[in-house]
């Protein structure tokens, strides 16, 4: 697979017609649904932080037919129970090798790499971001993260920024 960086370059047209074959959004957690810190109570348990416009975003672009998947290195009850309520299919936790879960998922799904997505925010995801046709990162990512997308959201993980790629993705489809 050709490893790709620096990706900004490409044109608006060229953004335009990627988003509007995207089927499937996938979406790291820690940094990217939640603002990247890791909260536990006194009993360890661990818990986190969603944004509810990432939520709406997230219904309103299942309801358009874009599948939805979490990939995450992190295990948590509350992420599969935040999926639960947003109705994400598919949800892969304890993952170390992010583009190896993909792939098999995207075999599965039928889809080809240019009609997947995704949201990240630090090194463990840039293999994932440089493999599919549209790559996202959080305003505040990584370095690493922020030369292998093609947008960067405004703003930062946890504040929004998913919403900022469900209706960029939304857009797209409806032109």
């Amino acid at each position: 697979m050709a490893r790709r960086s620096l990706r900004r370059h490409v044109t608006a047209a060229a953004l335009q017609r990627a988003a509007a074959g995207i089927r499937l959004l996938v979406l790291d957690v820690d940094g990217v649904l939640t603002d990247g810190r890791l909260y536990f109570d006194a009993g360890g348990e661990q818990l986190k932080v969603f944004h509810v416009r990432d939520g709406h975003g997230i219904r309103a672009l299942g309801r358009q037919g874009v599948r939805l998947a979490i990939i995450s290195g992190r295990r948590s009850r509350a992420v599969q129970q935040r999926a639960r309520e947003l109705g994400i299919a598919h949800v892969l936790q304890g993952i170390d090798d992010k583009l190896a879960a993909l792939e098999r998922l995207r075999a599965r799904l039928r889809l080809p790499l240019a009609a997947v997505a995704c949201v990240g925010d630090d090194t463990p995801d840039v293999a994932l971001m440089q493999a599919v046709g549209l790559a996202f990162a959080v305003a505040d990512a990584h370095p690493d993260a922020l030369a292998a997308a093609d947008v960067v959201t405004r703003a930062p993980g946890g504040q929004g920024a998913v919403r900022e790629v469900c209706d960029r993705l939304l857009a797209a489809r409806a032109r």
